[in-house]
């Protein structure tokens, strides 16, 4: 497990959430219509210029299209820009195994973090060849006894006791907003959701694979979905339909108390082009 310090406990943690980044091997490729490296490239550049100290990275799947080495490789030079390490899970598109043969992605991954009193559970939601993710018994597991050090009086190489938790997947723990999404989200979500319930020190959940900014209180928990980096999905819809919206990330405020304040942040002034005749991709 990695841990960091805080100098100035008075001071949030600041984290930033970069997901769905859908990258490929060739840089000038689109993903129906819109050129993903360059949305990407944009994003990181905001980020750099809106968070000068940030304290970690989290990128929550989908980094790759194609799962190709090329793209993890740019992805981790890309983000080098921002002065803050990073760690990883799979979505429906990477492959887990090319990934860790990247050096620089074999040595973020990372099943948890301990930053401060905080505690960022990592989840391996991906199922080789399959769009929807489900959690293995293996990961299920890690996040109850994850969740049961939590608050135990143990401490962690930093010395400093663990209070809060933050979780983090790639697919949507609770269905998606368009009627083409039921399916394509956590299959077993209901175990997931049944360990958060016997665990009270979860102050939040975050995922991201519905390309969409969701904020929302459900059974119990506080819910973070971030947009994508390159296109997104139109809300409350019955079939696949682009939304118009710009390419996104978000940061989180942790606060030693437990609070979380977020906020997502847009590519301004950025022309969208993509093929909103598609029926999916």
């Amino acid at each position: 497990m990695q841990t960091q310090t805080r100098d100035d406990r008075a001071r949030p943690l600041r984290l930033i959430q970069i997901t769905d980044t859908h990258l490929y091997r060739d840089p000038a490729a689109a993903l129906l219509g819109l050129n993903t490296e360059d949305s990407f490239v944009r994003v990181v550049d905001l980020i750099a210029q809106q968070q000068p100290d940030p304290d970690w990275i989290v990128a929550t799947g989908d980094i790759a299209q194609d799962a190709s080495v090329e793209a993890y490789q740019r992805f981790v030079d890309t983000i080098a820009r921002i002065p803050a390490p990073f760690c990883w899970i799979p979505g429906n598109h990477d492959k887990r195994d090319t990934m860790t043969r990247t050096p620089a992605f074999k040595a973020a991954y990372m099943e948890r973090v301990q930053l401060g009193n905080w505690l960022i559970i990592m989840l391996d939601t991906s199922v080789p060849g399959e769009v929807h993710g489900r959690l293995s018994d293996q990961e299920l597991a890690h996040l109850e006894a994850s969740l049961a050090s939590v608050g135990c009086d143990k401490r962690g190489a930093n010395d400093e006791t663990v209070d809060h938790a933050l979780v983090c997947l790639h697919h949507n723990p609770i269905p998606g907003t368009a009627s083409w999404m039921q399916e394509i989200g956590l299959h077993n979500a209901d175990a997931f959701l049944e360990i958060l319930k016997r665990h009270d020190s979860v102050r939040g959940v975050v995922y991201g694979h519905i390309h969409q900014a969701l904020d929302f209180e459900a059974h119990g928990q506080q819910f973070y979905c971030t947009p994508s980096t390159c296109i997104q999905f139109k809300p409350g819809v019955e079939d696949f339909t682009l939304d118009l919206r710009s390419p996104a990330y978000r940061w989180f405020d942790l606060h030693a108390d437990g609070r979380i304040e977020s906020k997502v942040e847009r590519l301004q002034n950025y022309e969208i082009k993509v093929d909103q005749s598609a029926g999916g991709y």
